[in-house]
């Protein structure tokens, strides 16, 4: 009776962020604290392994990995699918954007019969185009709703070509075998939307020339307007349609001008890349990784140990760094607890894809089990908001 009692107590003070945990066999991961990992898992170009710890009061970084058919239809082509969705000024974005990309990726597909650039840029449209029309829907009641956005990596394994788009500032990196010196190069495949490279506050004030304010050095970090760091992504409609940066928008969000043009963009950075194979793992990753670890960290982590556990030594590591810096024991900072954890580090998600190329070769046209792994094994009902938080700062 009493253990009956205590379990029932535990469901109604379970953290809101993992209300929605489903332990089945579509997520099949483990959950130690704030960290949820799967070591290990089959793909249908090779294996995979992926890690996601917590940093925020709700989890703002949605993940997933989709292989098998990439069309509605099953007769293909067949591939795997893998997407990093790191939201900020809360978790609505990033979890529209884990329900509806993939689904519209598979249309687009179906329709055109093969897999493309076009595809994808035309799922990441569909994918904004849906948000922006539920932000409208939604602005009687939930205002705020307009000022959360999502960055938006994905990677595409189809044939033997990795197609990779990126918004805002994750990153993937190859990890390609180096035959006469047995060492491992990092490649970076993705290009990424910050202020803080010169080059996108170049492409900003080409966009905005009669703006002096376009990008601001506030606090010593260059944002768009004063306000955020990514200059491309999914949502953030506050600095893209001028209607809804006004009142009853948090006067924070709100530009004394009315702008006459989108100040952000959610027009992907895409490439493709022909595997080689000397190409032997992608490792894709929101940058709460990459504020702790090089690209050639990284890839040298992943090359100098067994598969398995791949993605969780990477976050280990990662949070071994952010405890250094504070001068603190990496045992210290596992007992901190969600929210007041988001003060040493950010939510962090990594997947690891390792690339067989005997698999690659004939993987477009064998068909295979589909296999959908959501990151940190959450599946939320779909049309449903998170709890209304206030947004914090966004620095994407």
């Amino acid at each position: 009776m009493l253990s009956r009692l205590m379990n029932l107590l535990k469901a109604c003070f379970r953290p809101r962020s993992d209300r929605f945990i489903h332990k089945n066999a579509d997520t099949g991961g483990h959950q130690d604290g704030l960290l949820w990992y799967k070591d290990t898992g089959q793909h249908v170009n090779g294996e995979f392994s992926m890690a996601v710890v917590q940093a925020n009061n709700l989890l703002e970084d949605q993940s997933q990995l989709e292989s098998g058919c990439l069309s509605t239809h099953e007769s293909g082509p067949y591939g795997t699918f893998v997407g990093v969705y790191d939201g900020h000024g809360g978790p609505e974005t990033s979890r529209y954007v884990n329900d509806h990309l993939f689904q519209h990726l598979k249309r687009f597909t179906y329709e055109q019969q093969s897999m493309s650039v076009d595809v994808i840029r035309k799922a990441y449209q569909a994918t904004e185009e849906g948000f922006l029309s539920l932000v409208a829907r939604q602005w009687p009641m939930t205002p705020q709703l307009a000022a959360v956005g999502s960055c938006c990596l994905v990677g595409v394994v189809c044939g033997t070509n990795l197609y990779v788009a990126n918004l805002g500032d994750s990153r993937a990196v190859l990890g390609r075998a180096i035959k006469e010196t047995e060492e491992y190069l990092a490649i970076q495949l993705s290009a990424e939307h910050n202020a803080c490279i010169e080059s996108v506050r170049q492409e900003l004030q080409l966009l905005h020339p009669d703006d002096s304010q376009i990008v601001v050095l506030k606090y010593n970090v260059w944002r768009v307007k004063g306000l955020i760091q990514i200059s491309r992504s999914i949502g953030d409609v506050y600095l893209k349609k001028a209607e809804f940066n006004r009142e009853p928008l948090y006067p924070k969000f709100r530009l004394r001008e009315p702008f006459k043009k989108p100040i952000l963009s959610a027009d992907p950075s895409i490439s493709v890349h022909k595997l080689l194979p000397h190409d032997k793992f992608a490792i894709f990753a929101s940058d709460g990784l990459w504020e702790h670890l090089t690209n050639q960290e990284a890839v040298d982590i992943v090359q100098k140990h067994s598969r398995t556990g791949s993605a969780r030594r990477l976050v280990k590591t990662a949070l071994q760094e952010a405890a250094k810096k504070r001068e603190m024991r990496y045992s210290d900072l596992k007992k901190i607890d969600r929210g007041v954890r988001r003060h040493f580090h950010d939510d962090i998600t990594v997947i690891v894809l390792f690339l067989d190329s005997n698999l690659i070769s004939k993987a477009s046209s064998v068909k295979g089990p589909n296999i959908s792994v959501r990151g940190g094994g959450i599946n939320f009902p779909s049309n449903t908001l998170a709890p209304c938080t206030t947004p914090t700062e966004t620095t994407g």
